[in-house]
């Protein structure tokens, strides 16, 4: 037997509210905006509408699938970022606002050389920008800062998973900025390592995996069942990849050469130290809060010693 529009968005609802689904109502929406394929800002047209029972087995079909608890964005395969639309899939992690954080202060580095929340100038205008973006994921950081910066920028996104790598190229010609985008496959700045002087960059930019590892069970089920362990585990500590980060990150970045590293609400202070207690010390390290007001991203000046 058919059922209206809105008769099934409410037997959708009610089974993720069931299910533990925090925001079922929107998700049960969105699933059947992308299985009949419009806006959410469309649905309210739809509602008297009665459906044949083979689209409410489809309906239905991925209201299961939520309430097993797999990612709405790895179900519909796209997630919006900075304004800009990312293909995402199990492969990548799925990208969060929590992020723009870090995009919004390299933006304004690159065009006002200051952070977003700080008046005075940090360091002086570039023409070009040289940008890499490690462990790059689905490559939304480093895209958004291509397609969005005012500048001259030119971006490589870098990740050690080639599954990864994968999904970053289908975004490059999602987001049409393959003119300034390169992708390279390898372990941190291993691929940056040439055989008579390493590569260097103006900026580094970073969400590494910084969960503990003892921590990763308790992380919800969306998480801890469907993204990828590898972007999400970051030690004992969650702080491995921050170190081999801190100390080689000079031997890759120019001189006034910037970094900013996307962290967990808790370990400000401690990568901020491992920023100040590098052999080659970062200067100007200070620690950038989200709009909510947590910790979310550090941030470092290189100056070669004159």
């Amino acid at each position: 037997m058919s059922m209206t529009v809105r008769e099934i968005l409410s037997l959708g609802e009610k089974q993720l509210i069931e299910s533990g689904i925090k925001d079922a109502a929107r998700d049960s929406k969105s699933l059947y905006c992308y299985l009949i394929g419009i806006p959410m800002n469309k649905l309210f047209m739809e509602y008297q509408y009665r459906l044949q029972d083979l689209l409410c087995e489809q309906y239905f079909d991925l209201v299961d699938r939520r309430a097993a608890g797999e990612p709405l964005q790895y179900i519909v395969g796209n997630q919006e970022f900075m304004g800009l639309e990312f293909k995402v899939d199990p492969r990548v992690l799925i990208p969060r606002m929590d992020t723009e954080t870090l995009v919004d202060n390299a933006l304004c580095l690159i065009k006002e050389g200051r952070l977003t929340n700080e008046g005075a100038r940090i360091i002086g205008d570039k023409n070009a920008w040289n940008i890499l973006d490690l462990c790059t994921g689905s490559g939304a950081i480093g895209i958004s800062i291509a397609s969005l910066a005012a500048r001259d920028v030119k971006v490589m996104l870098s990740d050690v998973s080639k599954d990864a790598l994968e999904v970053a190229r289908e975004n490059v010609k999602l987001n049409k900025v393959g003119d300034s985008v390169k992708v390279v496959q390898g372990d941190l700045f291993s691929p940056f390592k040439k055989l008579f002087k390493k590569q260097k960059f103006d900026m580094i930019v970073s969400n590494p995996p910084y969960i503990e590892s003892g921590e990763i069970t308790s992380l919800q089920r969306e998480i801890k069942e469907h993204e990828p362990m590898s972007a999400l585990d970051g030690g004992s500590d969650g702080l491995d990849f921050y170190r081999r980060i801190a100390n080689e990150a000079p031997d890759y970045l120019e001189d006034c050469g910037v970094i900013l590293l996307e962290i967990g609400d808790t370990q400000g202070e401690a990568v901020k130290a491992l920023l100040e207690g590098t052999e080659r010390k970062f200067s100007e390290v200070r620690i950038i809060r989200d709009l909510a007001g947590r910790d979310r991203v550090v941030f470092g000046l290189y100056a070669k010693e004159k």
